[in-house]
């Protein structure tokens, strides 16, 4: 199977695997137990935290160890929200955020009472004197489309500094791993990133905090993560994070050459084809086509037929009936939106990899396109 599917997850890396398993026969230790079993835990768990924290230029008392990007989101706007409770505010305070968000920040959202969805190129302009949290992606899961966090964060300390008590998260899940994340140059006061996305292992993840943003816990116990993350860590996939991110530092990724490639003969040899998100700054790796007159399900089921692995958009949306909300919000019609498909390309991809999708793909899609026009036929 030839998996272009990246943005989905990511095949855990050699170098990682070694070290995980490396760290469950010999780091088995509880990093909270004062024998020097668990302090050997103790510390790897935090020569992980530092390496996970350099690698996005924050300090190690900045990241909080999750179990994925979900969790981190939760934890970010939940935890904010949360904090303020008990305190004198001055407002009741509402979240803001996005039409293109992953569904683990709208669902979170919806918890919250207080909140607005807005146009992604129109937010600054539903943020208020009651605003109290903005979340804004980084990057986005299924079309890539890289937002301009710098710029937001900016206007949210000039907010700060005029006396509102606003802060900014955003879900960097998808952006880790395949364009620059530094956060102190992004200005963002939560961040969110997830393991299995830089070929790392899955059920694991962090939150960074900056220093000073209050921040409750939302899972209660032990005060395990400087109390923000009640639990027992799990320093195996603490470890595999953190190798996962030294490789991404060893390793260029190629993958926008072969994303490039890929649209660029796609658009030669496949009519009717457009590329959603197309005039946006974009990640490398992430190409959303749609196939006008072609259902992508059916694209996506013959292509995996033909040993290729893609998909029509957020894995954890997979099998739902109804379009992307991405795309709908993007201004794309329903039908157009049935009729897309996402190719993420990796680091394991080879050109070779690539020149065998692209003769799938006109082959299925030409195979598609006269089955249909068949139908149409035998309908009139």
């Amino acid at each position: 199977m030839l998996f272009f599917d990246h943005n989905a997850t990511t095949p855990v890396a050699p170098q990682v695997a070694a070290a995980m398993d490396a760290a469950v026969r010999e780091v088995f230790g509880n990093a909270s137990s004062t024998h020097r079993t668990g302090q050997i835990a103790r510390e790897h768990l935090e020569n992980a935290r530092a390496t996970v924290a350099k690698f996005m230029n924050a300090s190690p008392n900045e990241i909080v160890f999750t179990s994925g990007g979900t969790e981190s989101n939760n934890l970010a706007i939940l935890g904010l929200i949360r904090s303020r409770k008990g305190r004198v505010v001055s407002r009741k305070g509402r979240v803001v955020t996005t039409a293109i968000e992953h569904p683990s920040v709208l669902e979170c959202c919806r918890q919250v009472g207080a909140y607005m969805v807005a146009p992604a190129e129109r937010i600054w302009e539903f943020v208020t004197d009651d605003t109290v949290l903005v979340s804004v992606m980084h990057a986005n899961n299924e079309t890539g489309s890289i937002q301009d966090i710098a710029e937001l964060a900016r206007r949210i300390r000039e907010r700060r500094a005029a006396g509102q008590e606003i802060y900014l998260h955003s879900d960097g899940v998808q952006a880790l791993g395949k364009i620059t994340v530094d956060v102190k140059a992004l200005g963002v006061d939560l961040y969110s990133v997830s393991a299995h996305k830089v070929f790392g292992p899955k059920g694991m993840g962090a939150l960074y905090v900056r220093r000073d943003v209050p921040l409750a816990g939302v899972q209660f116990g032990g005060r395990h993560e400087r109390g923000r993350r009640a639990g027992t860590e799990n320093v195996p996939g603490t470890i595999g994070f953190a190798r996962a991110v030294e490789v991404a530092r060893e390793n260029e990724l190629h993958a926008g050459e072969l994303r490039d490639y890929f649209e660029a003969e796609i658009l030669r040899l496949v009519p009717d084809v457009e590329v959603n998100g197309a005039s946006l700054p974009r990640l490398p790796n992430t190409s959303n086509l749609l196939f006008r007159g072609i259902a992508a399900e059916a694209l996506v089921i013959a292509l995996d037929m033909r040993g290729m692995a893609v998909s029509t958009g957020a894995a954890c949306s997979s099998g739902s009936v109804e379009p992307s909300h991405v795309l709908l919000a993007m201004g794309r019609s329903r039908e157009e939106a049935k009729s897309s498909v996402r190719f993420s390309f990796g680091r394991y991809n080879t050109r070779g990899d690539v020149e065998q999708l692209v003769e799938a793909v006109v082959s299925c899609a030409g195979r598609l396109r006269r089955g249909r026009s068949r139908e149409a036929q035998l309908v009139s």
